[in-house]
């Protein structure tokens, strides 16, 4: 049999990144609804997201409802971190996918009694690549770095560093242990995300909570807001 072989080429990439546009704006609207902001966390293994949560959420319970959505190709070890300080924490496992998507987002939410919260963090797979390309339907997204990682990270990453709200720079306290370059990790963090807020902190120590905390009250949806903003 004799014929011309005939070639389509599929885009699924394209397909499935608007499939999760569509899911992120469905959840876009739902914490819009309920006044509700929710914060990502993005950075790469062991840079630090879940110690920074467990502080957070002890130290702010008394004064902002949050919530925990973490997620992990395996295992619930980061849920139970989080577990017992006053706040709803669901785990989400992604198996092979190497980044959380909107639509695991949104059945985690029906799974979390989300009444009342003021903020949600949802922690990202340890990955600073793949989820650069998949909107969550969060308010803010937070890169989080670690000293141990090195300087130039934000010019090795630059599409995640430039969607940053803010870029948090973790393990402070091994400054004056390791041979680190601060200067030269903040002129690398400009030249790819010039518009993005720094803050350096330690949760072993506590340096620069405070201004982790006052950057958290900034993204606070004033009470009636949501209200308003629907009629």
């Amino acid at each position: 049999m004799t014929g011309t072989l005939l070639h389509q080429t599929l885009d699924l990439s394209h397909s499935l990144l608007q499939h999760n546009a569509g899911s992120a704006d469905a959840n876009r609207a739902f914490f819009l609804e309920k006044g509700l902001t929710a914060i990502s966390i993005v950075s790469s293994p062991g840079a630090g997201k879940t110690a920074l949560l467990e502080r957070t959420l002890t130290e702010l319970r008394q004064e902002i409802r949050m919530g925990a959505i973490t997620g992990d190709l395996q295992t619930e070890n980061d849920a139970e971190r989080l577990q017992n300080r006053g706040a709803p924490v669901l785990q989400i496992t992604t198996g092979e996918v190497c980044h959380l998507e909107a639509e695991m987002v949104a059945k985690a939410v029906e799974k979390m009694d989300t009444e009342g919260l003021q903020l949600l963090f949802i922690e990202n797979v340890g990955n600073l690549v793949c989820p650069a390309a998949f909107d969550l339907g969060e308010r803010s997204r937070v890169v989080m770095l670690s000293i141990t990682e090195g300087e130039d990270k934000p010019l090795k990453y630059p599409a995640l560093f430039a969607q940053a709200e803010l870029v948090v720079v973790t393990k402070c306290d091994l400054t004056h242990i390791l041979d680190f370059d601060m200067h030269n990790l903040l002129q690398n963090i400009r030249r790819t995300a010039p518009q993005t807020k720094v803050i350096m902190v330690s949760a072993r120590t506590g340096h620069g909570m405070t201004d982790w905390y006052a950057w958290l009250r900034t993204q606070v949806v004033p009470e009636g807001w949501a209200v308003v903003q629907q009629a």
